[in-house]
């Protein structure tokens, strides 16, 4: 090989070289990307998933935000249900000021956002006892005002009362009006989840949320709350005896949706909810244009609540990525 000829082959194998380095580079920043790339929701923790530690283990319902802030959540999700020193006290409005004050330092101080209360056992808002429904009206009011000072997004409540179809679409439709009235200017949303009998029914329930006067009245669809025939809906065990569609009724409840429940029971060895198809529902999450925060609420057995909402929140992270 003359001189020439030499030189121009290491000039080629250099230009080879510096292509594939190049390509290489580019493939590991695309794969660096993909990986790290953002989900299109924000975590929050359902405090439902360590009733068990609030009511019977001696935890103090306090200690909700210091445990959701170590397992890597943002945002957090209120069960007033789950604060005796509230709900048993004799003086209820002094006792919520308490309630929004000593969990607003602790938000401040574990650096979460709150953002929403679900609000239990504060009366029937679909019932045909008039005096009942008002009076269950005006304590939903005083947790919307909690809802507010706190910087949530908005109240979850419940449709009880009547077992008939036509008045309970009547009345829930009224106290949901009379809600959302209070509620709009102080920038809370009032929105119902799929939490057992007519409820679950997410068809039905979209007729009388559609029926309301208020943009701020929406869903918080539950993955798991759609057994019609039990009291809080649920499809644990995968017996229920009159269920209905999660994924159609996710589906139809995702428009007017200002906040999202993952619920899950078990999970098999590859990290999967045996019950429900995480994949299929984010899909439709996503495919609906969703993008707020989804709520981790594990109410398994197998699992501790820690390693069920650890479970969980894995769970979406796999599912989210493979959309």
């Amino acid at each position: 090989m003359n001189t020439r000829n030499f030189f121009t082959s290491i000039f080629y194998y250099s230009i080879m070289i510096i292509l594939l380095l190049s390509l290489s580079s580019c493939k590991n920043e695309t794969n660096k990307t993909a990986t790290s790339a953002p989900l299109f929701f924000e975590f929050s923790l359902a405090q439902w998933s360590f009733h068990n530690a609030f009511r019977e283990g001696g935890v103090s319902p306090y200690e909700f935000a210091k445990r959701a802030s170590e397992l890597g959540f943002k945002g957090l999700e209120y069960v007033n249900a789950l604060y005796p020193d509230v709900m048993d006290s004799k003086d209820k409005d002094a006792a919520i000021q308490k309630f929004v004050d000593k969990n607003n330092a602790l938000a401040l101080k574990y650096k979460m956002q709150n953002v929403l209360i679900m609000i239990d056992s504060e009366g029937d808002l679909s019932s045909s006892d008039e005096k009942e429904r008002i009076r269950a009206i005006e304590n939903h009011k005083k947790w919307i005002d909690a809802a507010n000072k706190m910087g949530c997004s908005a109240v979850r409540l419940n449709l009880n009362g009547e077992n008939d179809i036509e008045p309970w679409m009547k009345n829930s439709i009224e106290s949901l009006n009379a809600l959302s009235a209070f509620a709009k200017p102080l920038n809370i949303n009032v929105i119902v989840e799929n939490h057992g009998g007519k409820s679950s029914n997410a068809s039905l329930l979209m007729e009388v949320i559609n029926s309301v006067d208020y943009s701020n009245c929406g869903t918080l669809p539950d993955f798991g709350n759609f057994c019609m025939s039990e009291d809080w809906g649920s499809l644990k065990d995968n017996k229920c005896n009159n269920p209905y569609d999660p994924y159609l009724g996710v589906s139809e409840m995702l428009p007017k949706a200002f906040g999202l429940s993952a619920k899950s029971y078990e999970f098999d060895d590859n990290g999967d909810e045996t019950i429900l198809d995480y994949y299929k529902l984010l899909s439709i999450v996503k495919k609906g244009g969703y993008k707020g925060f989804i709520g981790v609420e594990y109410e398994g057995e197998i699992l501790s609540e820690k390693d069920g909402i650890i479970a969980t929140k894995k769970l979406l992270e796999k599912a989210a990525k493979m959309l």
